[in-house]
């Protein structure tokens, strides 16, 4: 398995299936399913899966508190101690789409974070209402400013890593060998990734995809994950300093 990709879960049994088939038909490709204990049966959907398909899909059952930036934190954790030299991240609910996968793979022959990005070329999304196209094109504009970074999609969460970039991204932001550190528990945690990688001077691709909103289930945002994501830009430029990716972005409109 080449590309391990680590995908959190909270009620997603309608989309699940659907993705599994979609990216276990990727040669190299497996799943890593992180549930935060989902009452509609994800979990037990997730070990199905894994035990048709072991070495392929595994599983990851969580308890405590949820949100997005806990179950990734776990899930990567859990990632760099399995043997998949490329790591990625994508939501369950099928607006990630896994034939955008191979493109990804290959941005890292000559970058260590590739970003499946939705602003390369205009605004590339379906079934979004304008106010959402709004609020997110203002949220990435924001973050752009407050932080420095150059990335066009600073909050998308479709993304593959570099082994070795993510252990240090994660060690940078002190997740690593029992250390303490803030870190966002929302959506917030993908800005403040990217950030840490940006600092540690990683190279920043970035691959078109098209979005296309979520088929099955509801969305997770509320007003405390929109809170989140406007106060960590804030925090990690007065705590961290603005950065400046120079040479390390890669902006790839192919």
């Amino acid at each position: 398995m080449r590309a391990l990709s680590v995908i959190p879960t909270y009620n997603e049994a309608g989309s699940l299936p659907t993705l599994l088939e979609q990216l276990t038909a990727i040669d190299d490709c497996g799943a890593l399913i992180v549930d935060d204990a989902s009452p509609d049966g994800t979990g037990a959907i997730a070990d199905e899966w894994a035990a048709t398909l072991p070495g392929r899909v595994f599983v990851l059952h969580r308890t405590g508190p949820r949100g997005l930036g806990r179950a990734y934190i776990d899930g990567l954790t859990r990632a760099l101690e399995m043997d998949a030299p490329i790591i990625g991240q994508m939501d369950a609910d099928l607006s990630h789409d896994p034939k955008y996968l191979p493109d990804l793979i290959a941005a890292l022959d000559a970058a260590d974070l590739a970003i499946g990005s939705r602003y390369l070329h205009g605004v590339s999304v379906v079934n979004w209402p304008l106010r959402r196209i709004a609020l997110s094109s203002f949220a990435n504009r924001y973050i752009r400013t407050v932080t420095g970074l150059r990335v066009r999609d600073c909050t998308s969460g479709f993304r593959v890593w570099r082994r070795e970039t993510l252990a240090g991204v994660m060690r940078s932001a002190g997740l690593m060998d029992g250390q303490s550190t803030r870190i966002s528990a929302g959506y917030a945690f993908l800005t403040e990734m990217l950030f840490y990688a940006a600092a540690d001077d990683a190279r920043i691709a970035e691959r078109p995809i098209v979005f296309v909103e979520r088929r099955e289930g509801t969305s997770k945002l509320n007003g405390g994950v929109l809170a989140e994501s406007l106060f960590t830009p804030i925090r990690l430029a007065l705590t961290r300093g603005r950065v400046s990716e120079g040479k390390g972005y890669r902006q790839d409109r192919r």
